[in-house]
């Protein structure tokens, strides 16, 4: 099974940013603990700051891909172009959210990737990342 994990702005600061939201974990050493608990897929990781970027990741492997995990970070709450490449791929997508963003500012309430994800992870911390990788291991 092929999975694709991509990540948004910011999210390459993870164990430096914030960590009272986002915790002390870097995405590289939970991506690397993530390979060792499922070493039997084919588990990719993208990260970009440029919205375009994240749009021509989908596109690269949204017909290919099995399922990807898409953190947008703040794009979720501005891109249309991003959820229009959602749209367009045929791998279905999980939205995961580090933090609840409905305990933060308003401005993050409001999702364009929500109505075109196959499901929607918020608030569970890193631990969002596997629990969709769970997901799509018995939905194959």
């Amino acid at each position: 099974m092929k999975l694709c994990i991509i990540n948004g702005p910011n999210l390459n600061l993870l164990g430096k940013r914030e960590p009272e939201i986002y915790g002390s974990t870097t995405f590289n050493g939970f991506f690397s603990e993530l390979k060792n608990k499922y070493p039997d897929l084919n588990l990719s990781y993208f990260q970009s700051n440029s919205e375009g970027e994240i749009v021509s990741q989908l596109q690269e492997v949204g017909f290919g891909a099995d399922g990807i995990i898409l953190n947008a970070g703040a794009y979720t709450h501005t891109s249309v172009a991003i959820a229009d490449a959602v749209s367009a791929i045929s791998s279905p997508v999980i939205e995961v959210h580090i933090s609840n963003v409905y305990a933060r500012e308003t401005f993050r309430h409001h999702s364009y990737l929500s109505a075109v994800a196959k499901g929607c992870i918020i608030g569970l911390g890193l631990d969002g990342y596997r629990l969709a990788i769970d997901y799509f291991l018995r939905n194959q």
